[in-house]
């Protein structure tokens, strides 16, 4: 008998050791992510911040062997200098301490300012500099960095002298501010030496040369402003202008910094109508030149302060814009004087809810405009009222420039939510335009050698190129292999995209569903450089080097590579000139898409799966020697976790159908598990995505169900046009009975959730089965009938294409076919719903009008089906604050966990929370 307790006991403490933790709500403060990672250019170094439980940060840097070098706590904005020498950084107090003091009601200007960190990495030393408030570093070039300062103290005796001098008299002092500009430093990392320029309102690195400019509107209150260069190298600095009281913009310094541009305005009145004034000063010129003011300007335009100034890549070509005078007020009217009235027109372009919100783009538009600094200064136009978008050739050193519009078939976009455009050539040295194609539906682009014009005719199902010399169309597509195969909403498929140009545009890479396509634009003749169909992978091009405009068929191309069967991910490399493909690595993860260092192959990346968080990983790009350098989440090993399963089935339409089957770690075949449903459309190809405990915006995180004893079932959706409704039905019940057939499912208590598209489907459903015990909705549309006439709020436009020709799938105005807003709307059968139902629908939601959700939790009401509404004040179509995100995630455990697993119903379900107690008490404890 002693024996036999001494097994029992030793048994029970083993049991105890192995047992792990479940995931409780307190744990998403102890998860960390990974932020901001960054290979060093010279491939030696790796940071990244791992931010806990989206609060503070912590820096850590490595080598690549994974040695870490630096960590330091409370970061943000950290990035490697370009000779990579320096990490930079800037540094905060603890956010709890921020929370404290904001408790104590300290003012916003007394909180703690950041302070900036220069990490020296090779002798380990660091210099941190207090009350920075933001700071750059060049592109391309090393040594310098500027930042600008919250305020500055007075230092010398004279300046204190002179402080109390003006105090006396009564004389303000000038502040920095947003209006008056911030005191900008420019110091030199390796000797630590500096200058400061008093109050700068903007400032600029040259791209490639130690050069800098910057505006200032002057170092103390009877100093002139100006534009100022400064020669980082020597120290030297030039006016190159000045103006008592005038203001600058769109302050622009070319690649070389041999040239500048600007727009001032020196008017010190208040007129309405500003008399800009485009300005240029080129090296050597002692002061800056005007080129075009309102007197120069061509008829009905003037200069703009809003448009983007820049110089061609070549720097023989200034950019700017050109403006039509403003809608001017009648300042003399009082309030009472002034009628505001909302005037909505049937056959005005734009829908006034769209006007409304584009208002201020209105009043900044410009027409791109060119100066040929090397022809006398010659302007040519090269967007129109006509054709108001621009896009620029070769970086603008092209003469050619594709330019469009839409306004001919604006009022249309209202139902069919999309845009249609006509195109044109500029020819930027003559200003003579051509006009190459009418009212398709393509975004058109330029070759990077801007010889062809090219994109993908969404009407006609097919790839094109336009040879912009000959004014030759080519069609490089014909085959349906090159559209969306699964395409299953009442519009046009969509293309595959595509992958890129060939040097020299001597050919363009497209995508089919599976396989990388090699076409030539003049010919059309068409090659396939990969296998990918007939093993059913999906190939991708990974571009590896951002500044590269086209692919570079001398070196091997790098490709994702992804199986549609299995999920499995990895990378693969192609041979231009061997035409072979050779697979580097694959297997049942997620890889992520790697960055490579500036000047070398190394490169970082992820691998995840559902239980492998995606730490960072490095090796040069065979992906031979890998080296992994983070462990975000060693706790992760104490947590009871899950496993993720690819499980399929048949609808009742008769398709084979795949999801994914998540399983608690601790998972035993004979228990009866609680199953919770979660669908949005298709879902099975991140079978491998992770997913960290944090407290999502609108679903229920995987990780943290399966911890805590429920099973996931995520099941694939095939849609029928007009009935969207019934496929969800077929595809999903089918897949939930499917899954009850395994034997550990109880199927008494099976939960669903889904937001938005999800939500809407979640309503119907409830009308249709009684499989689920408890539901969560999401911002639902219960009524296609009043949704179709609404307004998608955060874009002004009609919610009517969403219903004609996109995600609701009806394919038909509400007047042709209004059997099928009925018959797809969950508020006709609402008396049918016996699932108790959370709702959560919030006021300011941009997506789907709240009142949707409105609708359907007074009609719960109305017939007294057991429903709770959620509505976050202020918030859009999700919670976004982290104090509401973590409440609705705990509001929908509780929820589901009363329904399904029969604990307690909290206070807020059991007699709500009045509008009296809102903000004060939560309701969260659990009833007795």
């Amino acid at each position: 008998m002693k024996l036999r307790y001494s097994i029992l006991l030793f048994c029970f403490s083993i049991s105890l050791f192995s047992q792990k933790k479940v995931l409780d709500h307190k744990d998403y403060e102890i998860w960390n992510q990974i932020k901001n990672d960054q290979l060093s250019p010279n491939g030696k170094f790796v940071k990244y911040e791992l931010e806990k439980g989206e609060r503070d940060k912590t820096l850590l840097l490595k080598d690549i062997k994974g040695n870490l070098v630096l960590s330091y706590p409370r970061v943000s904005k950290s990035q490697f200098t370009y000779d990579s020498k320096y990490v930079l950084f800037t540094v905060n107090a603890w956010k709890d301490s921020i929370v404290e003091l904001k408790r104590r009601k300290v003012k916003k200007e007394k909180l703690p300012k950041d302070t900036l960190v220069i990490y020296n990495i090779k002798k380990k030393s660091l210099v941190k500099i207090p009350n920075v408030k933001s700071f750059s570093t060049p592109e391309e070039w090393s040594g310098t960095i500027a930042y600008y300062l919250e305020d500055v103290k007075t230092e010398t005796k004279k300046e204190k002298e002179d402080d109390k001098a003006d105090k006396k008299k009564k004389k303000k002092t000038k502040k920095v501010g947003k209006k008056t500009g911030f005191h900008l430093v420019l110091r030199d990392l390796a000797s630590q030496k500096q200058d400061t320029f008093k109050f700068v309102t903007n400032y600029s690195f040259a791209k490639k040369t130690p050069k800098l400019v910057y505006v200032t509107s002057g170092k103390d209150k009877e100093s002139n402003a100006g534009v100022v260069t400064v020669d980082v190298k020597n120290g030297n600095t030039g006016l190159i202008h000045e103006s008592k009281k005038g203001k600058y913009h769109q302050l622009s310094l070319s690649e070389s910094g041999k040239h500048i541009g600007f727009v001032a305005d020196l008017d010190t009145t208040k007129i309405q109508v500003r008399p800009n004034e485009l300005f240029a000063w080129n090296e050597g010129d002692h002061k800056a030149t005007k080129l075009i003011d309102s007197h120069s300007a061509p008829d009905g335009y003037r200069v703009s302060s809003d448009g983007k100034i820049h110089f061609s890549k070549d720097e023989s070509k200034l950019f700017f814009g050109l403006a039509k005078p403003p809608i001017v007020k009648d300042t003399t009217l009082i309030d009472e004087e002034i009628v505001n009235v909302e005037v909505w027109t049937y056959d005005e372009p734009r829908l006034y809810t769209v006007q409304e919100l584009q208002v201020e783009r209105d009043k900044k538009k410009s027409f791109e405009t060119a100066i040929h600094l090397n022809k006398g200064n010659k302007l040519v136009q090269i967007a129109s009222l006509e054709y108001p978008n621009t896009q620029l050739g070769t970086k603008g050193n092209s003469k050619y420039a594709l330019v469009s519009a839409t306004e001919p078939y604006d009022l249309e976009r209202q139902w069919q939510g999309h845009s249609t455009y006509d195109y044109a050539i500029r020819n930027i040295e003559t200003g003579e335009l051509t006009k190459i194609l009418e009212g398709v539906y393509a975004s058109v682009r330029l070759s990077p050698n801007a010889e062809f014009a090219y994109g993908y005719d969404m009407n006609k199902s097919e790839w094109f190129a336009y040879h912009i010399v000959s004014n030759t169309y080519k069609i490089l597509t014909n085959d349906s292999k090159f559209y969306d195969e699964l395409n299953d909403s009442p519009r046009q498929p969509s293309s595959y995209r595509f992958a890129g140009w060939t040097e020299n545009d001597a050919s363009i890479l497209i995508y089919d569903r599976y396989d990388v396509w090699k076409f030539d634009p003049k010919t059309g003749e068409q090659t396939n450089l990969t296998n990918g169909r007939e093993e059913g992978i999906t190939y991708r091009v990974i571009k590896l080097d951002r500044d590269k405009e086209f692919i570079d068929t001398k070196e091997d191309l790098l490709l994702s590579t992804f199986n549609n069967a299995t999920k499995h991910s990895g990378y693969g490399a192609y041979n231009f000139k061997k035409e072979t493909f050779k697979q580097l690595v694959s297997g049942p993860f997620n890889y992520s898409t790697p960055e490579k260092a500036l000047l070398n192959n190394q490169v970082i990346y992820t691998r995840s799966s559902f239980k492998d968080f995606p730490n960072i990983r490095t090796s040069d790009l065979s992906f031979n020697d890998e080296v992994v350098l983070s462990d975000g989440n060693p706790q992760q090993g104490d947590y009871n976790w899950g496993t993720v399963e690819l499980v399929e089935w048949e609808s009742l339409d008769g398709d084979k159908m795949t999801g994914m089957l998540i399983k608690p770690e601790n998972f035993d075949p004979n228990k009866k598990y609680p199953m919770l449903v979660n669908f949005y459309e298709r879902s099975s190809d991140r079978l491998f995505r992770h997913q960290v405990p944090n407290p999502g915006r609108s679903s229920i995180n995987y990780s943290f169900y399966a911890s805590r004893g429920y099973v996931i079932f995520n099941p694939d959706v095939k849609y029928k046009i007009g009935y969207p409704g019934e496929s969800a039905y077929n595809c999903v019940v089918p897949g939930v009975e499917a899954m009850i057939a395994k034997g550990f499912i109880d199927k008494d208590n099976i939960g669903v959730q889904g937001h938005s598209w999800g939500g809407y489907q979640i309503a119907h459903l409830v009308t249709k089965t009684d499989i689920f015990k408890a539901a969560e909705s999401g911002a639902p549309v219960p009524n296609m009938i009043s949704a179709y006439g609404g307004i998608r709020w955060w874009t002004g436009l009609s919610r009517q294409f969403q219903y004609e020709h996109t995600q609701s799938r009806l394919g038909a105005t509400l007047w042709e076919k209004p059997e099928l807003y009925i018959e797809n709307s969950p508020i006709f059968n609402i008396d049918k719903i016996n699932t108790p139902l959370l709702i959560m629908h919030n006021d300011a939601d941009g997506h789907v009008p709240w009142y949707q959700g409105i609708e359907f939790f007074v009609a719960l009401r109305r017939l007294g089906k057991p429903s709770w509404f959620l509505n976050y004040n202020e918030e859009p179509h999700w919670p976004l604050k982290m104090q509401n995100r973590k409440d609705f995630q705990m509001r929908m455990a509780q929820f589901f966990d009363h329904y399904l697993k029969g604990e307690a119903k909290p206070v807020w379900m059991d007699r709500g929370v009045p509008a009296i107690e809102k903000g004060i008490n939560q309701g969260l404890e659990l009833v007795d």
